[in-house]
């Protein structure tokens, strides 16, 4: 940093490493900390937050419900592109840290603070996250990162400075690196810095192991309104209580697991467990309605650009001109998405078992394989043929030769010699 900071507003979890942040801010800069808790849908985890925050050295301690604009917002938006990023990740953290980096920066401008900080590491893509977002929102702030500039090295460090300073921290936050929000937790280090160790019992918190999942399948129906989730089984619901629903029901089934390698925008593979049980739901659900609204060119295309998007997302540039341009497309796409879904969720599974819309393109009298006046079974032949003549023209450039006779093989016949 070019100057000492006068001001400082902390993105505060409560966790090991922004707990240390805290009162490493106050030691290192002299400065005044004013912390910001967004609740996301991290439920009993924001219990006495605010108090331990003041305890810990803040000036003020803001903790705001942002969790019906971080659904209808972020989340909505994301599941309507179908986001996942390497094909399985459905961007629970990634999604998050655009709207805390922008709460931030609103509180800054209120509280007339020159600097803004985060607890990311300098290994992690959530520092590039938060800071692309202030430089897209504020740029004038100055961003602290204190894992890429102080002593501490590691989470043996961050346990015995808190210990020092009497910071309170519960067992879990000891031993994993945890995310939590309506849509995900996360889990980073202990035994999963062990690409091959098994994530020990401490990563399921919310859902059962599909081992312990009731021996009975449950069935679900979600509706679905211009490409977003509005009902579960006919009831309707706010879009933050929705995912909490759902939360709950596939909780109990164990759905919504995922123990993966990915590689990080900064360069490293990482090893993390995630459980998302109600986006899981949600994503099935939607991508299955597609199936019968969707245009199959338009959702060919839209698939082809999830992988861009997804990217987009995950390396930090929510607020970037190519994800408003393809957020656009992707809402377009699927404003036809409006029917129910069926699901069924067994011991860890998501089964899709039955869909229907208005808006469905799916036409019976042109599938059946009964009695038909509609479709000519005989129009195939041209289009087949048709198709055809590109593919024999493309085989019989790849035909192989004849085979030589014994005469060629013996250096040409008898006329050559």
């Amino acid at each position: 940093m070019s100057k000492i900071p006068r001001k400082v507003v902390l993105a505060y979890s409560g966790g090991l490493d922004t707990s240390v942040i805290l009162r490493w801010l106050i030691e290192e800069y002299r400065c005044e900390v004013v912390t910001l808790t967004c609740d996301l849908g991290q439920e009993e985890e924001l219990s006495g937050i605010e108090e331990k925050a003041l305890k810990t050295g803040a000036s003020k301690a803001y903790v705001e419900d942002l969790r019906e604009e971080f659904a209808r917002d972020f989340i909505f938006p994301l599941l309507r592109a179908a986001a996942v990023y390497e094909g399985r990740y459905l961007l629970g953290t990634s999604v998050a840290r655009p709207l805390i980096a922008k709460r931030l920066t609103e509180i800054a401008a209120a509280e007339g603070a020159d600097a803004v900080a985060h607890g990311a590491t300098g290994k992690g893509n959530d520092q590039v996250r938060f800071e692309l977002a202030v430089y897209a929102l504020a740029p004038h702030l100055a961003v602290i990162a204190p894992w890429r500039i102080w002593n501490l090295k590691s989470r043996t460090d961050l346990n015995n400075f808190a210990e020092k300073h009497d910071i309170p921290l519960s067992a879990a936050a000891k031993r994993y690196s945890m995310d939590r929000n309506m849509l995900h937790l996360s889990y980073e280090s202990g035994e999963l810095e062990n690409p091959w160790e098994e994530a020990g019992p401490g990563t399921h918190t919310l859902s059962v192991p599909p081992e312990k999942a009731p021996d009975k399948p449950e069935y679900v129906e979600i509706d679905f309104e211009a490409g977003d989730p509005v009902a579960v089984n006919g009831q309707r619901l706010t879009p933050a209580a929705l995912i909490r629903t759902l939360n709950g029901i596939g909780g109990r089934h164990g759905v919504g697991r995922l123990d993966m390698v990915e590689n990080r925008f900064v360069g490293m593979k990482s090893r993390g467990v995630y459980e998302t049980p109600g986006g899981s739901i949600l994503y099935a659900a939607g991508r299955d309605l597609e199936g019968i609204c969707m245009d199959r060119e338009v959702l060919h295309l839209r698939d082809a650009l999830i992988p861009r998007y997804a990217a987009a997302v995950y390396n930090g540039f929510w607020y970037s001109p190519e994800r408003d341009c393809l957020q656009a497309f992707m809402d377009k796409s699927r404003e036809v998405l409006t029917g129910t879904a069926r699901v069924k969720l067994y011991k860890g599974g998501i089964y899709p078992v039955g869909r229907k819309s208005p808006n469905s393109l799916f036409r019976k009298d042109l599938a059946t394989f009964e009695r038909d006046d509609v479709y000519n079974q005989a129009d195939a032949y041209g289009f087949i043929r048709l198709n055809g003549l590109r593919i024999q023209g493309y085989g019989r450039g790849r035909r192989q030769p004849a085979s030589p006779t014994r005469a060629d093989e013996a250096g040409g016949t008898c006329c050559d010699r």
